[in-house]
Formats: structure tokens, sequence, C-alpha cells
């Protein structure tokens, strides 16, 4: 419905994540560890499906998978949240060898934002963050200029840049 009523997106930004609680992998339980893959990896296949064939046939578009620190890094605690961010890593990497040379799939890790999922994985420390319309603020003129020369290298937002 969104195509049809408005066309495909110039810019994609795929966002779709959870984070469990802290605890060792071995100690995840079986439906938790789906529900994270479900939402953080297949929830950002799932929207791709949906609108890439639209903006491949119009030849234009960026996608911005949101990946993670701990899509390039790992730690403690957090192992099936970093195993969904590398998932998200390797598929956007995949994806921009296969569209068009006119387009681009950019893996993006937005750094560290006041969010509940921050607060969660860092209750002390996510005070000291930019809240989410701030950096919004800061990132969307960035994400604005992504574009073909852009596709397959993994982003980060730093300061008012994408690096």
């Amino acid at each position: 419905a969104v195509i049809a009523n408005l066309g495909p997106p110039d810019l994609l930004l795929n966002n779709a994540a959870i984070l469990l609680p802290e605890t060792v992998i071995w100690k995840v339980s079986a439906s938790d560890f789906s529900s994270i893959v479900d939402i953080n990896v297949k929830g950002v296949a799932h929207v791709c499906r949906h609108f890439l064939p639209a903006m491949i046939e119009r030849g234009t578009g960026v996608v911005v998978n949101f990946s993670s620190g701990w899509g390039r890094s790992v730690d403690a605690g957090f192992g099936p949240y970093c195993a969904t961010k590398w998932a998200i890593e390797g598929f956007t990497k995949a994806l921009a060898l296969e569209l068009p040379a006119s387009m681009a799939a950019i893996p993006f890790s937005p750094g560290m934002v006041d969010t509940d999922m921050l607060k969660l994985a860092f209750p002390a420390e996510s005070r000291e963050y930019s809240d989410p319309r701030s950096w919004a603020a800061r990132a969307v003129p960035c994400l604005l200029r992504l574009g073909p020369r852009d596709s397959g290298k993994s982003l980060s937002l730093q300061e008012n840049s994408i690096q």
C-alpha cells in the first residue's frame, strides 16, 4: 500500500531490533533466540523483500540496514544481539553486490543513542548519549547524502558525519 500510494522510497531506513536481557548464550531460551532472529534479521529481510522490487524497477534508491557496534565486535552477555547484527552486516554487504550499480545497500551503525534498548544494556551510562530526536537531527542530513559510492561499506555516525 505504501508503494502504491507514495511510490518506492529514495531512502529506505531499515531499523528493526530488540535486545534480550544480559545473559550467557547457553541460558537463552529457544523461543527468545527465535524472537531476536525473527525481528532483528528476518524483519530486515522482509522489509527489503517488499520494497526492493519497486526500487530496482525505478533503478535508484539507498537501503540503510541498521547494524550496531556489536555487529562488528562482541560483548559477553549479549551474544544473540551481536550475532543478529553481524548477520545484518553480511546480509547488507551481499545485497550491495546484488543491486544495480545505480543503487546502494549500506550496513549502518547509529552509535550510542539514549533509548530503552541502551538502558537495558547500560542503565547507568545511557543518559550520557543523545536522545533519539537529537540523534536524528545530526544523522538525517548525513543519511540523505548516501549514494552508490557508499554501497557495501560498513558506516557509522561519528559526530556530524558518516564514516
